[in-house]
């Protein structure tokens, strides 16, 4: 009786691991998977289908960016604030990729470790909030480990991050309403 089941459920397991491999890569060498889950889209934002775009926003274990996620859009007439943390000695990464939904708190060390930014990658010394334009958009989802250096490893973290298609060298960003927030983190 066995046997009759047996290719039903290799090709039902089969499935279900391909299904999963999209969205969830394990960390080279370790036990380490991702950790963490696509929080639920903020309101005004409704989940669709880009694969294209989610693979851009998803990165190879020790490489950075996410881990999983999901894409979402703004409606017409919804508005969504968005934070980046960038390099002031960096200007054209004002208006980069990596976002979050909520304020950024330091201390800087800190906010390093739970989004997987290598200190080589930004100085993350200036803060901006922006909104996203109405029919952008988005990659939600927990952050992939990232490899700084011979040695420094941050391992794959639950903090949701925000990944946006923008490309301001090509005026091609999907945010507006921009303001300069100034140094961060902010003194106490």
């Amino acid at each position: 009786m066995l046997r009759r089941f047996t290719p039903v459920i290799v090709v039902f397991a089969t499935a279900l691991l391909s299904a999963c491999s999209s969205t969830m890569a394990p960390v080279a060498g370790t036990d380490n998977v991702c950790v963490g889950e696509v929080q639920p889209m903020p309101p005004g934002v409704v989940e669709v289908a880009d694969p294209a775009l989610l693979a851009r926003a998803l990165g190879a274990p020790l490489q950075g960016k996410l881990c999983q996620g999901k894409v979402g859009q703004l409606q017409a007439g919804q508005t969504l604030t968005v934070y980046r943390v960038w390099d002031s000695s960096k200007p054209y990464t004002a208006l980069g990729g990596w976002w979050s939904l909520q304020r950024p708190q330091g201390p800087r060390d800190a906010y390093r470790l739970a989004n997987d930014i290598c200190p080589s990658w930004s100085a993350l010394d200036h803060l901006s909030r922006c909104t996203l334009k109405p029919g952008a958009r988005m990659v939600l989802g927990p952050g992939q480990s990232a490899q700084c250096g011979e040695t420094q490893i941050y391992p794959p973290s639950a903090v949701n991050q925000v990944y946006l298609p923008n490309d301001a060298q090509h005026q091609q960003v999907v945010v507006e309403h921009c303001e300069d927030l100034g140094s961060w983190p902010t003194p106490p």
